[in-house]
């Protein structure tokens, strides 16, 4: 029996597969570009992780911050976007003009229901004239729930018994 594989599917795949990756960055390019000349985006690997509690340490504070009420922050489903100083209004116009210092961009019921987790951060021009730095911008957010961007527990970073399997592992077997 001769045995055949799929070359055009993985061909297909491939593709498929470059072409999101592709098309991820243009958005990123075009993202960047609307926001300022200059932005600064990290993709936080691992993901920081906030439990439940420290998750609603955080909401309720951004909640306090909102900027349409006399705070920087704005916060929707999805991101976090803190500002220079708050809204006059709330248009477009009166955030236009509130100066944007950067977003946070976040994952709510991830990995389990109560749990947030941060994945993107970005900072603008505006922010980054003031002084900002993704490291800063996570640790303020953070710091509702007594965090820092250092100090918040990561996905997919082993702890306890699980890293000193991993360290074990990767002690006595080298690949290569």
């Amino acid at each position: 029996m001769i045995e055949t594989t799929d070359v055009a599917g993985d061909i297909d795949a491939a593709s498929a597969a470059r072409d999101a990756a592709l098309e991820s960055a243009a958005l990123e390019t075009l993202a960047s570009l609307l926001y300022d000349d200059l932005t600064v985006t990290e993709i936080v690997r691992p993901a920081a992780l906030l439990s439940g509690q420290h998750a609603q340490a955080v909401l309720d504070e951004l909640a306090n911050r909102d900027v349409r009420l006399g705070g920087q922050w704005l916060v929707e489903r999805d991101c976090w976007r803190l500002y220079e100083r708050p809204w006059d209004g709330v248009d477009a116009r009166s955030a236009a003009s509130a100066g944007l210092i950067g977003s946070i961009q976040v994952a709510h019921g991830s990995p389990s229901r109560d749990e947030i987790t941060i994945f993107r951060v970005t900072v603008t021009l505006c922010g980054s004239r003031n002084g900002y730095t993704v490291q800063s911008l996570c640790d303020l957010v953070l710091g509702f729930a007594g965090l820092t961007f250092a100090s918040c527990p990561r996905i997919g970073v082993p702890t306890g018994h699980l890293a000193m399997r991993a360290s074990f592992i990767a002690s006595h077997w080298s690949i290569g």
